[in-house]
């Protein structure tokens, strides 16, 4: 695994799903492969189902997270930041990067900001970003599909009225997932995890290890034909680790 380039790394992070990438980081925790890098139930390290994947045939992908605040403009903090600090932030950051936006709108307004419409995101995608996760709705579905850029929104409106950006790589929460800059993110139509940079080449050996298992008791329960079979294939404990 050492051998490995980053790029090659995180291409071998993108053949995996997401739910397999959360099951190594701490949905197992009495698993050998799992990592336990989080309490899974008490840390908001995942998405809920508020999170809608726009693009799940685009498969999954990892980035750095890049983080911001979006709300109404404060009369107070005007002039202050604006969306070039998310651009030269995302240019900043390393590569590849996924911009996570938290909105913070009032009650009446948050199912009505379509944010990231088709020039930010294009904005995005020239400075490396792969990706966008974001509490609130966006707009211009079609025309980002064909960019091939991904989004993990809270739906879909048409438009938007003034807004402003309040922060830029502060720590933000987006779907029920804390997301502090800097942070990996892996994210495909089951929605997104978070986990530090540095466990990128554990999250994947162990991940390749927990699919080699689970593919080999898939292969057995397909050919199982009573309930003692299949507890038998089981009893090493929900996704055992892989016998060497």
């Amino acid at each position: 695994m050492s051998e490995l380039s980053e790029d090659q790394l995180f291409a071998e992070l993108r053949k995996i799903d997401t739910p397999t990438i959360t099951n190594v980081v701490a949905t197992y925790p009495k698993n050998p492969l799992c990592l336990g890098l989080y309490n899974p139930w008490t840390e908001n390290w995942y998405t809920d189902t508020s999170i809608r994947c726009m693009y799940p045939e685009m498969g999954a992908l990892i980035g750095y997270a890049v983080t911001c605040v979006y709300g109404l403009p404060d009369p107070n903090f005007a002039g202050r930041l604006t969306f070039m600090d998310v651009v030269d932030a995302l240019d900043a950051m390393k590569k590849p990067t996924i911009l996570v936006i938290q909105q913070k709108w009032p009650p009446e307004l948050m199912n009505k900001a379509g944010l990231a419409g088709e020039m930010m995101t294009t904005s995005m995608q020239a400075v490396g970003c792969v990706g966008l996760l974001s509490n609130g709705p966006s707009r211009d579905v079609d025309a980002i599909r064909r960019m091939k850029f991904q989004m993990l929104l809270g739906g879909v409106t048409a438009g938007h009225g003034d807004m402003a950006v309040q922060s830029v790589n502060a720590p933000v929460s987006v779907g029920g997932m804390d997301v502090a800059p800097g942070e990996l993110i892996h994210m495909d139509e089951n929605g997104a995890v978070k986990f530090p940079a540095q466990h990128a080449r554990a999250v994947l050996k162990n991940a390749q290890a927990m699919l080699a298992d689970e593919a080999e008791k898939l292969e057995m329960m397909r050919k199982a034909k009573t309930a003692a079979e299949i507890r038998a294939i089981n009893s090493g404990g929900t996704y055992g680790a892989k016998k060497g």
